[in-house]
């Protein structure tokens, strides 16, 4: 059989699910289960879906919700989700202006599909969110990072941000609390960044999916800060209400003069082709994104144990050092190579090797901010998080002697 594999696909990667394939070679070899520390999937360890959300989906299945929806999501979704927006966020969008989506990924491959051209740029955090930097990459352009300061609890630099706006610039990204680096940007930067996009006339998009798993300070909603600046909003129930399974995301268009119309048709031209998104856990999440969050006191308390003792053990690691995360279940170490590894992969891999702890190595997040980093999440219950830094303390007293 002749088959010509388009390098666009050939070439596609995404490091938070790569390394699964060097985990599972490990469990074949040795027979031992890995300990995951690298998905940021809450079910897959301790954690619940909270039950009035599994009642609510088992209903409408129940009441007939199994069929096909519109192309744009049930309106019950997104009159709910402008409900939350309102309630949490203090920002208003318009429900006719929303569109449901397979989780922020697909709203990712939306806007990139309609925004990014071979040449075009985005100007994207660094580190950022994976599918940012492949989709771009997937439909011909050119991801461009702009530098996020590790010493300055990884904000961005505005000034590089700037010095990176070119003509082909088609917008700029804003992953706000930020995975993977657990940081909430402070509104003065983001201020910076409103009047950046605003004076060269550029689309801002925020992905705001953690919006409510952060510590001690909100996040600031780019909606509630953008003026006269055109915002496309992303956003969902995967993280905040634990069921990421569900694959329910909204993306929402903020502007006052319908600038960001000929966007919203190019992204629902794509909705229509892939028909419509799930209708049962639609109908399932509107419940969620009604409720008023009772499951997130505890939510938090619990990530904060986790992640105060991940913090903790990583520090006290000879050569890795790490900032404190302000929000979500990631945290972004600091690996000291010192030609012991040849970069941050070859690390991870070793790591896994000998220990079975899975990390994901952060060039996967940027190859040029994420380099001599790895990412973990706290997600685990503490015993599981304290053999697994055993492991690795272990594993740096050995490689330092």
């Amino acid at each position: 059989m002749k088959l010509a594999i388009t390098p666009r696909a050939a070439n596609l990667q995404y490091a938070i699910r790569d390394i699964v394939v060097a985990a599972k070679k490990y469990e074949k070899e040795t027979g031992e289960k890995p300990l995951y520390l690298n998905i940021g999937d809450p079910i897959k360890y301790d954690w619940k879906t909270p039950q009035y959300m599994v009642d609510a989906i088992c209903n409408a299945a129940k009441d007939g919700w199994n069929g096909y929806s519109p192309s744009d999501g049930e309106m019950e979704l997104k009159l709910a989700a402008a409900e939350k927006e309102k309630r949490v966020n203090g920002i208003t969008i318009d429900p006719d202006r929303t569109i449901a989506t397979a989780g922020v990924s697909e709203a990712i491959q939306f806007l990139t599909g309609a925004l990014v051209n071979p040449g075009s740029e985005l100007l994207i955090p660094g580190p950022a969110y994976p599918p940012y930097i492949s989709y771009v990459k997937f439909f011909g352009g050119t991801p461009v990072t702009y530098r996020t300061i590790e010493e300055d609890d990884w904000n961005p630099d505005t000034d590089d941000l700037r010095k990176k706006i070119t003509d082909k610039t088609v917008g700029i990204l804003v992953i706000n609390p930020n995975n993977p680096t657990g940081a909430v940007y402070n509104e003065q930067t983001l201020k910076e960044i409103v009047s950046i996009a605003g004076e060269f006339g550029l689309p801002l998009i925020s992905d705001e999916i953690y919006d409510q798993l952060t510590y001690d300070e909100r996040q600031t909603p780019m909606a509630s800060i953008s003026k006269d600046v055109p915002i496309i909003g992303f956003n969902g129930v995967s993280k905040v209400y634990l069921a990421p399974g569900w694959r329910v995301g909204y993306a929402y268009f903020h502007d006052e003069n319908g600038e960001l119309d000929p966007l919203y048709d190019a992204m629902m031209r794509q909705a229509r082709v892939r028909i419509c998104l799930n209708s049962t856990a639609q109908i399932a999440s509107a419940t969620a994104l009604r409720g008023e969050g009772s499951h997130l006191k505890e939510t938090m308390s619990r990530l904060r144990e986790r992640r105060d003792l991940i913090h903790k053990r990583l520090n006290a690691i000879d050569t890795i050092s790490t900032r404190l995360p302000e929000a979500a279940f990631y945290i972004m170490p600091k690996i000291e190579l010192n030609n012991r590894w040849k970069n941050d992969t070859e690390f991870v891999k070793d790591v896994l090797s000998e220990t079975g702890v899975v990390f994901v190595p952060g060039s996967g997040f940027d190859p040029n901010y994420g380099a001599g980093h790895f990412r973990s999440v706290f997600l685990p219950p503490p015993d599981m998080i304290t053999e697994a830094m055993n492991r690795l303390e272990s594993f740096m007293e050995k490689h330092t002697a």
